[in-house]
């Protein structure tokens, strides 16, 4: 299903610029046309390109560093330049070196002299810059009618700009120089006041001051004895903390147990006296119990054991308590080095303090000499480079890398591009132009439209320029249309009764009166006895169609004036009649609305198959709406793109209104030739059908008479083809 919808809005969009190519193709011509002529009108411009390399000021050369510049990227630089190209002091150059001022004058001017201004102006429409991508090369394009003018100009530009950026760097440099000497001379006669503040500071101080580069008061000890000091602080504060550490917690065993002490302390102190001792002690208690299981506590082996053991503990507590003493002497004493050590240190430091803030403003003054003494050193070397500088040729700055040569063809106006642009938008305003001129008509274009719009059957598609059966015969090309339109009539009614049928249309000339003289006269051509009534009472015409009188008619009959059979006429037809409109009454409104008309319609039902009535546009005349009102069935006439659809739509509205038995829809005056959508409803009896007959004909078949055959019944063969 989606691919369906989507050929059908294709095929929608080919209809529309197969109808509206009439507009298309003209607005194409004229839009292509014109493109082309002013194409060729147009001057023709050559154009030369100049290429240069341009760098920051300077180049990568410096001076007596002999280094090269880090200058960080500038995003602006380009831009800048090219507005200093396009400036007066660059472009002035050109005028003047090029004398433009009178040769533009002569050319353009009339031989009068262009001013600067103006003549800058000439320059600038013609002139081009543009950089190449990735690269410090610009391009100077210059456009003019002369290929050898857009040549010289280019180039004339690329030198003049090369020599005005050589003459700013120089200005530049010089004025730079100036000004440093300028400010060395200043700085002269500060660097002497500072001196002989410095001078006078120090006698007035009484600052001692033997090294002329040092910028700080010396110390009193030298930053290698201060470290060396600082070290030996470190390791006092170090063994104190150690051997103090171990001493309390040698007192606090020696307080809580004795005994542990003495086990602790050999190990902690690495005394070998007590270590022997205990060596000792451990044997002869060894030695006693022994001896004591041996001998017995009485023995002389036993009290030796014990005696030794006695004599031992004695000499062992006193070694501890001579290592205890020690181990404070210790640390008293190195507790007495350390606080030497630092009262050193802080004295010396104190007597430092003391002296550089005595001698503050001594130093501070030699500080502010010394760095103006730096500062001046360097200035003096900076006039010195720059002056080297300012020697040395900035060729980098601006380089030529290619001289314009004149052009051997003309680049403006591309004529290929313009041409093309212009066929292009010719073609897409003409199509753009044709939907909008089908958007803005909203007449009926489609069947779509009408069984969308009006919610109503198409019972047939007239094609365009149909002409009157009566006069073309049974075979005319545009007979099978109203037999299909007469096919469908036939099996929309829902009763075979209702055979009495008025044609309506919303507004003149959408064919009504046509539609139905040909529709009465494909139902006579089939056997049918069919009358045609023209109750038009505003504007007749079926009795000019059919050839005939108009003195009587409806109007007689209803005004009871004449009977039936005066006011019905024959036709070349053998079974179609016409009544036709009569003498026009003051007030048709009463007419067809009387009882008389009613009257009429029920006798004619009776003698007639089929009774068709033609009746005036529906829309603002009541005539119409009566007729809707009084038949069995009415047909609305729609002509193809006339009117607007609410106006088709108002008028079954008021067929509804009244009562009317709306059967179906007749679109009218199809162009066959621009809209092929319609091929599928008339196509194939214009083309094969009709031609069949015609053939037949041609060969020598007999060729039917009109109406002979022409049958429901016996025409099966052509239902068949469909």
């Amino acid at each position: 299903m989606p691919t369906q919808e989507s050929t059908l809005h294709f095929l929608d969009y080919w209809r529309i610029i197969r109808i509206r190519k009439t507009v298309i193709i003209s607005v194409f011509l004229l839009i292509s046309i014109t493109a082309t002529i002013v194409t060729f009108i147009l001057p023709q411009y050559y154009s030369s390109t100049a290429r240069i390399e341009i760098n920051p000021d300077g180049g990568v050369i410096v001076g007596m560093g002999g280094t090269v510049q880090a200058g960080g990227y500038d995003p602006y630089f380009i831009q800048t330049e090219f507005s200093k190209m396009q400036s007066e002091q660059v472009l002035g150059r050109v005028i003047r070196s090029l004398n433009l001022n009178e040769e533009v004058g002569k050319k353009y001017g009339g031989g009068a002299p262009f001013k600067t201004d103006e003549t800058i102006q000439w320059l600038k429409a013609r002139m081009n810059l543009s950089p190449e991508r990735n690269t410090k090369l610009i391009d100077i394009r210059v456009a003019s009618q002369d290929p050898k003018e857009a040549a010289t100009l280019a180039n004339a530009i690329a030198e003049a700009y090369k020599d005005f950026r050589l003459d700013q760097w120089r200005t530049n440099t010089m004025s730079g120089i100036a000004a440093l000497e300028d400010e060395f001379k200043a700085e002269e006669l500060v660097i002497e006041t500072l001196q002989t503040n410095v001078d006078q500071l120090r006698q007035k101080l009484k600052v001692v001051d033997t090294d002329p580069v040092s910028l700080n008061p010396s110390p009193i000890i030298s930053s290698s004895d201060m470290q060396k000091y600082n070290d030996q602080r470190i390791q006092d504060e170090k063994d104190f903390t150690q051997k103090s550490t171990m001493l309390l917690y040698l007192q606090a065993l020696q307080k809580t147990n004795a005994m542990a002490l003495r086990d602790v302390l050999p190990r902690m102190t690495q005394d070998t006296t007590l270590s022997g001792l205990l060596d000792r002690l451990h044997t002869a208690q060894q030695s006693y119990v022994s001896h004591t299981n041996d001998y017995g506590l009485s023995s002389p082996e036993v009290i030796r054991d014990r005696s030794m053991i006695d004599e031992l503990n004695s000499e062992i507590d006193a070694s501890v308590t001579g290592v205890m003493v020690g181990l404070d002497s210790q640390v008293q004493a190195v507790k007495a080095s350390l606080d030497k050590l630092t009262a050193t240190l802080q004295g010396a430091i104190s007597n430092d303090l003391a002296e550089a803030s005595r001698g503050q403003p001594y130093w501070q003054e030699k500080r502010r000499l010394a760095n103006m003494l730096e500062l001046h050193r360097l200035l003096q070397a900076k006039i010195a480079n720059e002056k080297v500088d300012l020697t040395i040729p900035k060729t980098t700055m601006v380089s030529v890398m290619d001289y314009a040569q004149p052009g051997k063809s003309a680049d403006k106006p591309n004529r290929t591009l313009y041409i093309s642009f212009g066929v292009i938008v010719g073609l897409l305003i003409g199509v753009g132009l044709a939907f909008f001129i089908e958007y803005l008509d909203t007449s009926v274009k489609t069947i779509d439209d009408v069984e969308r719009a009006l919610q109503a059957p198409v019972l047939g598609v007239i094609p365009q320029n149909a002409g009157y059966l009566i006069d073309e015969g049974a075979e005319s090309q545009h007979a099978e249309a109203y037999r299909v339109l007469r096919t469908n009539l036939l099996f929309s009614r829902k009763d075979d009764k209702l055979n009495t049928i008025v044609v309506v249309s919303a507004g003149a000339g959408e064919g009504k009166s046509t539609t139905t003289l040909n529709l009465a006269t494909v139902f006579a051509q089939t056997g049918h006895r069919v009358l045609v009534v023209d109750s038009d009472l505003r504007r007749p015409t079926l009795h000019k169609l059919l050839r005939v009188a108009n003195s009587l008619g409806l109007t007689n009959y209803l005004l009871k004036q004449n009977t039936l059979e005066e006011v019905i006429q024959r036709t070349a037809v053998p079974t179609l009649d016409l009544m036709a409109s009569g003498k026009l009454p003051s007030s048709s409104m009463n007419v067809l609305g009387s009882a008389s008309m009613k009257e009429m319609i029920s006798e004619l039902k009776q003698r007639y198959d089929f009774i068709f009535f033609d009746s005036p546009p529906i829309m603002g005349v009541s005539d119409a709406a009566v007729l809707a009102s009084e038949v069995d069935m009415v047909v609305q006439v729609i002509q193809y793109r006339r009117y607007p659809q609410p106006m088709n739509i108002r008028a079954k509205q008021l067929i509804e209104k009244v009562g009317g038995n709306l059967i179906g829809i007749v679109l009218n005056n199809i162009n066959m030739s621009q809209d092929e959508s319609y091929y599928y409803y008339s196509g194939y009896y214009h083309g094969g059908y009709y031609y069949y007959s015609k053939h037949e004909d041609e060969t020598g078949a007999p060729a039917k008479a009109a109406g002979e055959g022409d049958t429901d019944a016996g025409r099966t063969g052509i239902k068949q083809k469909y």
